[in-house]
This record gives C-alpha cells, sequence and structure tokens, in this order.
C-alpha cells in the first residue's frame, strides 16, 4: 500500500461507519471520511480514492473532494484572503484554505496577489502534517509548459504572472498553459503576481515559448492619442499653438508623446474632419 501522509492521494477500503463519518483502512490506524465530503454511493466495502490531509488536532484525515494540485504536481489556486503578517490563504479546490507564506510574495506590497487572483503551485507539508502552498519555481514551469505554435503570432491571450523580475514578468496563457514574458518596457504597469491580463503575443521562440506585450497595438494607440489631443483641444476651448510642426520637446513636455505619434494623432483628427491647422495653430473645425 502506497505511504499514507498528508498531502498525498490514496485508494483506500471502507471498513465501517462511525456516525456521519466513513471509517477507512489506513493500514495501522483508521482514517475518517465524512459522509458530506464523499460520493453519495460510497459504502462499506467500496475502495475509495481520496486526498489525505492533517485536521487542527494534526490527525490524517480524508475527503473526496481533491484539490486542483496534490504533493509533487501543479495547479491554480484562486485567492481568498490576504493576510499581511502571514501571506496569502487560497482555495485549492478541496475542502480546506491553504496558507502561502508571505516569504513567497514580492518584496513589493503592491504586487501581492488580491482576492481572486489565481497562483500557479504545489503542496507541502510541514513537521506535523499540516499543508501549505508553495509556488512553482522556474525549472518546474518548463517542465509543465506546452509549446506555442507559430501560428498563434500577434493573437490575444489570457495570462496570469506567477514570476515577477525587474527586468520583466512572466506568465502562463490560460487555458493552453504557454510561457510568455512581458518585458518591462512591454508593460504600461507591473502586474500583480496571479493577476489575470490580456497580453499581445509579438515573438515565438523555437523552443515554443513567447514574448509578449501589454501594450495596444499601433493603430489602437493611434486612437487613443487622438483623443487624448481631442480632448485637450475641447478643455482649453477648441483651439491650440500646436501643430505637426511644433518641436518634438514641445509635444513631448505638453502630451508626453513622440512627435511621430503626435503627427499620427494630428492626421488621423484631420482625416475625420475634426481640426483644421493654419499659421501655427490646431483648431477643432
Amino acid at each position: 500500500m502506497e505511504q499514507l501522509k498528508s498531502g498525498n492521494v490514496a485508494e483506500l477500503k471502507v471498513i465501517g461507519q462511525d456516525g456521519s463519518r466513513w471509517v477507512l483502512d489506513g493500514q495501522d490506524e483508521e482514517i475518517y471520511l465524512n459522509m458530506s465530503e464523499a460520493d453519495e454511493d460510497t459504502a462499506v466495502g467500496h475502495t475509495v480514492r481520496v486526498f489525505l490531509y492533517a485536521n487542527r488536532k494534526g490527525k490524517l484525515t480524508a475527503t473526496m473532494h481533491m484539490p486542483n494540485m496534490t504533493f509533487g504536481t501543479y495547479g491554480w489556486a484562486r485567492v481568498i484572503r490576504v493576510e499581511d503578517q502571514e501571506g496569502v490563504y487560497v482555495d485549492i479546490g478541496s475542502s480546506f484554505e491553504v496558507l502561502v507564506n508571505k516569504a513567497d510574495m514580492p518584496r513589493i506590497r503592491s504586487l501581492w496577489p488580491k482576492i481572486d487572483d489565481e497562483l500557479y503551485m504545489t503542496l507541502r507539508t510541514d513537521l506535523g502534517g499540516t499543508i501549505f502552498g508553495r509556488l512553482a519555481t522556474e525549472e518546474r514551469v518548463l517542465e509543465e509548459i506546452a509549446p506555442a505554435p507559430t501560428s498563434i503570432m500577434n493573437a490575444n491571450l489570457t495570462a496570469r504572472a506567477y514570476r515577477l523580475l525587474p527586468v520583466g514578468s512572466f506568465m502562463l496563457t490560460i487555458p493552453e498553459n504557454y510561457r510568455i514574458f512581458i518585458h518591462r518596457s512591454e508593460q504600461e504597469a507591473e502586474p500583480r503576481l496571479g493577476q489575470e491580463i490580456t497580453v499581445r503575443v509579438i515573438d515565438v521562440h523555437n523552443d515554443g515559448t513567447l514574448n509578449g506585450s501589454m501594450l495596444p497595438r499601433k493603430e489602437e494607440r493611434l486612437g487613443g492619442d487622438a483623443e487624448t489631443i481631442w480632448n485637450y483641444l475641447n478643455d482649453i476651448g477648441g483651439r491650440m499653438p500646436f501643430t505637426d510642426r511644433s518641436t518634438p520637446e514641445e509635444i513631448k513636455e505638453m502630451f508626453n508623446l513622440s512627435k511621430g505619434a503626435f503627427k499620427r494623432a494630428l492626421g488621423k483628427l484631420m482625416k475625420e474632419g475634426k481640426i483644421t491647422q493654419s499659421d501655427g495653430w490646431t483648431e477643432i473645425k
């Protein structure tokens, strides 16, 4: 029979009933399975597949509500509570919550996950059998990922951040499990650990890993830049002393745009018939 310890899955025989609990054959000890955590057709004599954990008294207990991950396997766990002094409590899909220790969280508090973010993790136990969560290491992630096809280039994907570094963020796509790296230059803001965002594929490597961007496409940015200029014109009465002949320094200081982006945005507004330019001024038409 397999080793029976907290965090493992086992197949055990039902040998009796004790009130609202089934009694399982745990070799040298009896292991209890609450009927509320068992299949309805469970009966004495059946062999059942259970997940083992230590209850609050430290006694080995069973549930048939299988978690999203076990000792040695990995999966996503939803954040249900955040405690500054302890860490993050997560729902692993079973009958109890699990703590991911504060030491595993980013040093910058604002990058900690929030409720409903999800962490890619496995389970570990302390000497007393209490289960806690451990974030996946980069080495293990590389074993778990799927290679992305070249056809994925320029696609928008849903991804969650599993590792944050000063140079950028490493993410796994949902549900494909592609690994995608977002350089800091391709981020509008650094994502939280476990945050779910939309990313755009900008490179597919030979090994099937990806590079991505959180920034809008060029044509999408153009729309945003044009809106910025349009709003500015409306706010100041419909006339401004900036045109496509303004200096890059003037444009950067006023709009935080490059001259190229500024000219494209003006061109879009002119093409739409919203503005005109003359004598060094741009006006609402």
